[in-house]
C-alpha cells in the first residue's frame, strides 16, 4: 500500500466519523488503481480509485449492547462482509438491497470484540474491530433434560429456567428451536417455576416416540430478556435419545403400582401412597420421573409436616419439586397393598424398590388415579405439563400458541 492510499483511508475514516464513537475504528483499505503522486491531500489521484472505506454504527465507540451490527461502505456497494469474534465464531448478517449496509441477523454478544472484513463489488477491501458494551445484567438458563442424561423417558418434556425475570417472552422464544429426527409436533409454553422464577418448556403434542433424537438450541446470545432480567451473553444447545415406552400408574383405591412397556404390563407392585384427607395425601394426575436420587435425607420439617420423621430412604425417584417420591418404605410394610398410610409418598418394600428403580428411568411418565388424592400439583411443581389438553398447552406459547415440528 503506498503512503498515498493509507494517508487518504485514514482521511476518509475521519471524515466519515465526523464523532469520536468512529474513531475508535481501526481501517485498512487495499486495491486501489495506480495514478500519479500528486499531493498528499486525502484526495485520489488521476485515474485512481478512492480507497473503500466502512463505518460500524457505533454508540461511544463501541456498539451497544443487546442491539444488531450494521456495517456500511461510504462508496458503492457491498458484496462480501464477515465479522467475527475473537474465538473464531461468525455472526450471520445479510447485505442490504442497494448493496450500502450489512446488519447481523443476531446481536452481537455483550463485552466482546469483533473483526469486520469488507469487500465491495470493485474488490477492494477494508477492515474494522470494535467491541461490544458489557451487559448491565446478564441472564443464565438452567435446561434439562441436560448432557448427562442423554437417554430419557416418552413423558420427559424440554425445560428451561432463567435466572432473571423475562419480560421479552415472545423475543426469547423466537430464539429457541427444537429439532427431532421424526418431525415431532410439540409447543412451548410459560409458566412460573416452583422456585418462582420463570420458566418455558417444549412438550410434544403426544407421549414421545421411542427411538427419537432430539436437539435443542438456543440461540440466546446477546438477546434482551426485557426490564430485570438483562442480556444473555452465551448460547446454549442440549441433546438426547427416546428410550423405551415404560409407562408407570398407582391406583390409589387398589394400592398398586403397575409397569408397563410397549402396552404391556411387565411388574405390579403392592403400595401404600399418601394417607387420604390432609397434607400427607399424594398429589394425583400424570407426573413425570424427575431425578433417580438414590439414598437420600427425607425430613419431614423441610415439607411442612412438622417432626413426624427424619430418616435416611432407599431407592428414591423424585416426582415433585414438593417432596413426592417412590421409594423403599420398609417401616410402612404392614400397609402395602393394603392401606395408604404414607406422608405423601409411594412406598414400597425394599426388594420391590431396587427393582423398580434399576427399571425405571428419568423421563417415564408416573400416573396416579383414584380417590383421596390432595389433587394435582400445579404445573410447575415437577412436570405438570401433562395434566393440560393439547390446546391448553399451546395457549401458553408466547408465539400465539403455534406449534412447532422439530
Amino acid at each position: 500500500m503506498s503512503r498515498r492510499h493509507l494517508t487518504r483511508a485514514r482521511g476518509r475514516t475521519a471524515a466519515l466519523a465526523g464523532a469520536a464513537a468512529l474513531a475508535a475504528l481501526a481501517l485498512t483499505a487495499c486495491g486501489g488503481g495506480s495514478g500519479s503522486a500528486g499531493a498528499d491531500d486525502g484526495k485520489p489521484g488521476k485515474g485512481e480509485k478512492a480507497a473503500m472505506a466502512i463505518s460500524v454504527n457505533l454508540t461511544g465507540g463501541e456498539v451497544k449492547a443487546g442491539q444488531p451490527v450494521t456495517v456500511t461502505v461510504a462508496d458503492g456497494r457491498l458484496a462480501r462482509v464477515k465479522v467475527t469474534d475473537g474465538k473464531g465464531g461468525e455472526l450471520a448478517g445479510r447485505i442490504a438491497a442497494d448493496g450500502r449496509t450489512w446488519t447481523s441477523e443476531r446481536n452481537a454478544s455483550p463485552g466482546s470484540e469483533y473483526r469486520v472484513e469488507a469487500q465491495n463489488a470493485e474488490s477492494q477491501s477494508a477492515e474494522a474491530r470494535f467491541k461490544t458494551s458489557a451487559a448491565d445484567k446478564v441472564n443464565k438458563v438452567t435446561i434439562n433434560p441436560g448432557r448427562v442424561t442423554p437417554v430419557v423417558g416418552v413423558a420427559q418434556p424440554v425445560s428451561i429456567v432463567f435466572d432473571n425475570p423475562v419480560k421479552n417472552k415472545a423475543e426469547v422464544e423466537k430464539h429457541l428451536k427444537v429439532t427431532t429426527s421424526n418431525n415431532t409436533e410439540g409447543s412451548w409454553g410459560w409458566f412460573k417455576d416452583y422456585s418462582g422464577n420463570d420458566r418455558v418448556d417444549w412438550r410434544p403434542k403426544e407421549f414421545w416416540k421411542s427411538g427419537t433424537d432430539v436437539k435443542v438450541e438456543m440461540n440466546l446470545n446477546g438477546v434482551d430478556s426485557g426490564a430485570g432480567g438483562g442480556l444473555f451473553a452465551k448460547d446454549y444447545s442440549t441433546e438426547f435419545k427416546i428410550g423405551k415406552d415404560r409407562r408407570i400408574k398407582v391406583d390409589l383405591d387398589t394400592r398398586k403400582l403397575a409397569v408397563t412397556e410397549g402396552g404391556q404390563v411387565v411388574k405390579t407392585i403392592p403400595i401404600s401412597a399418601g394417607t387420604p384427607g390432609g397434607q400427607k395425601a399424594s398429589w394425583s394426575g400424570t407426573m413425570v420421573v424427575m431425578a433417580k436420587e438414590g439414598t437420600i435425607r427425607m425430613d419431614s420439617q423441610t415439607v411442612g409436616l412438622g417432626d413426624s420423621y427424619d430418616k435416611m430412604v432407599d431407592y428414591s425417584m423424585r416426582l415433585t419439586w414438593s417432596g413426592m417420591y417412590a421409594h423403599a418404605a420398609p417401616w410402612n410394610s404392614a400397609n402395602f397393598g393394603r392401606a395408604n398410610a404414607s406422608s405423601g409418598c409411594v412406598g414400597m418394600s425394599d426388594a420391590n424398590a431396587a427393582a423398580f428403580y434399576e427399571q425405571a428411568q428419568v423421563g417415564d411418565p408416573f400416573e396416579v388415579v383414584g380417590s383421596g388424592s390432595k389433587g394435582r400439583a400445579d404445573i410447575g411443581n415437577g412436570y405438570g405439563e401433562w395434566n393440560l389438553s393439547w390446546d391448553e398447552w399451546k395457549a401458553k406459547s408466547a408465539l400465539n400458541g403455534a406449534p412447532q415440528s422439530g
